[in-house]
């Protein structure tokens, strides 16, 4: 049997001793990222909405196999958002740029009664043309026809999921509508979750239904936070679990009712999205802080977009062979950039004399000295740069998986991922 074939669908239970920490963790740390958020000014604030809103839809794309340009989507972005220091392309495609809408639309009106007008509207936005994959597909209304998530070869097929008969569809969603629509008995991070898994679980549209899912689930998080400024979402954290989220998912869907595998899942992915928050954040001020201190030096244009993409995170690793992919021109033109850089102060060599050398961009050297205790530290195959800074403020900074596998092997050397990760420290 199917979840929503009980009779007592759908009154979901689950134990709150087994979710009790992690509720108290993912708070806290919702508490803390707002209290950051709290010192930074209003071009920043956009410019961290921006990052996170990027990523959102970048990732949230990839869960349905769909890649999308990050440039093309973060220029749509700061278009709509009307954030001019953000380097804009001339074009971008309508179906980002519908994408991009509809995540707005849902940020700047979390407090909207939801519809079945606004989902299907939203829905429409993802298929402007009508097709998915090559396929003709029902838009901008609830689908009529059997519901089957499968997998394998034809004629091989597994069957994952049978979503509720297109006779119950209009029903369900009424009701899913109208619970969504009301006051809350229970914490909003838990609603978040309830949300994502019923939506998904009636599958009303014929495509789309994760990305609506996740849409809803951000929504009931901004009416807690009671706040249009996105700063975390769970897309970037699904996506990097996305073997996991989809066997969870099965396993509940299978089951009566009993979701606390499906809330202990959500809870450790929310705690990881609002990690994946305080990088942006710290890299939007590092960003800020180095274009500073770099004001009046002389760059050329090309110099300027490229560490742009390296503070973005675009590469982790600066070398004349990424620096020459990036600008699709030749070694002897990116060995002359580098160099010029090095001469103004702006990169360092990591390790002096290698064979191969990699560089790193100097925001704030005098950072280091006021740093003790540092150690790089793996936690659920994530690394962190942890340490005291100024004898009191505890540092705990996300790292990226290839700076800190560099730094392990001795390719890179400790006070450079903490000028990399931490001069907004010292403002």
């Amino acid at each position: 049997m199917y979840i929503h074939e009980y009779d007592n669908w759908p009154n979901f239970r689950w134990d709150n001793k087994q979710i009790a920490l992690l509720l108290d963790k993912a708070s806290r740390a919702q508490g803390l990222l707002y209290g950051r958020l709290s010192n930074l000014g209003f071009d920043d604030k956009l410019k961290a909405i921006a990052e996170n809103l990027t990523f959102d839809i970048v990732q949230s794309s990839e869960i349905e196999g769909i890649h999308l340009n990050r440039e093309d989507v973060r220029s749509s972005i700061a278009r709509r958002l009307g954030i001019d220091s953000i380097k804009q392309s001339n074009v971008s495609s309508h179906y980002i740029d519908g994408i991009v809408n509809v995540m707005v639309d849902a940020m700047e009106h979390y407090d909207r009664k939801l519809t079945k007008q606004n989902l299907c509207a939203w829905q429409s936005a993802f298929f402007p043309t009508g097709f998915s994959g090559g396929s003709k597909i029902e838009v901008g209304c609830y689908r009529t026809h059997e519901e089957h998530i499968v997998s394998g070869y034809l004629g091989r097929e597994r069957i994952h999921y049978v979503a509720p008969s297109p006779q119950r569809v209009e029903e369900e969603m009424t009701r899913f509508i109208n619970w969504f629509n009301d006051a809350p008995d229970e914490s909003y991070i838990i609603r978040s979750a309830i949300a994502h898994l019923w939506f998904v679980s009636i599958h009303p549209f014929e495509d789309g239904n994760g990305r609506l899912s996740r849409i809803l689930s951000d929504i009931i998080l901004a009416r807690g936070d009671q706040s249009q400024l996105r700063f975390y979402n769970i897309s970037t954290a699904i996506n990097k679990d996305k073997r996991h989220y989809y066997s969870i998912l099965e396993r509940v869907q299978h089951g009566d009712g009993e979701i606390t595998e499906w809330l202990v899942w959500f809870l450790k992915i929310l705690i990881s999205s609002i990690d994946d928050a305080n990088a942006i954040v710290s890299a939007v001020l590092n960003k800020s802080l180095f274009w500073i201190k770099a004001a009046g030096i002389a760059l050329n244009k090309r110099e300027v977009d490229t560490l742009n993409k390296f503070l973005d995170g675009y590469e982790a690793k600066i070398t004349t062979k990424s620096w020459a992919a990036l600008n699709k021109c030749s070694k002897d033109t990116a060995i002359r950039d580098i160099k010029d850089l090095i001469e103004k102060g702006i990169l360092h060599e990591d390790n002096p004399g290698a064979k191969r050398p990699s560089y790193s961009i100097y925001i704030n050297e005098d950072i280091v000295d006021d740093f003790t205790e540092i150690t790089v530290d793996k936690d659920n195959d994530i690394y962190f740069l942890n340490g005291i800074y100024k004898g009191s403020k505890t540092i705990h900074e996300r790292l990226l998986a290839l700076d800190a596998e560099r730094y392990l092997a001795g390719n890179v050397p400790l006070k450079h991922l903490i000028v990399k990760y931490c001069s907004y420290l010292n403002t």
